[in-house]
């Protein structure tokens, strides 16, 4: 049974008669607007945070998984460029080296 407006005045008419309008007021503001199907309970609230943190630890391995890569290929790309640059000082230092040494 589905309890409207209508209903929930109706009783608290009656409660205002049988019991006074200040006991009427108070037992009626302890009565959900919509009827209790739509009140959530505390196994709902439960069961609606496990869903969250499932879905936020599966955004989390997400967001780290391609972080990681990320990471891997800026530090791929940053040791290559480190690498060649440094082969061709090497190689321009042996130059001067070997310029200098025949001059000399």
């Amino acid at each position: 049974m589905t309890v409207d407006e209508r209903a929930r005045h109706e009783l608290y008419e009656q409660l205002a008669r049988v019991l006074g309008t200040e006991a009427a007021t108070t037992l009626i503001e302890h009565l959900p607007p919509a009827g209790w199907s739509d009140v959530a309970t505390k196994r709902d609230l439960d069961e609606l945070e496990r869903r969250v943190d499932l879905r936020f630890d599966a955004l989390e391995q997400r967001m780290l998984a391609a972080f990681r890569g990320e990471l891997v290929a800026a530090v791929t790309t940053q040791t290559r460029t480190m690498i060649f640059t440094m082969a061709g000082t090497v190689v321009s230092l042996a130059a001067v080296a070997l310029a200098a040494t025949r001059a000399g």
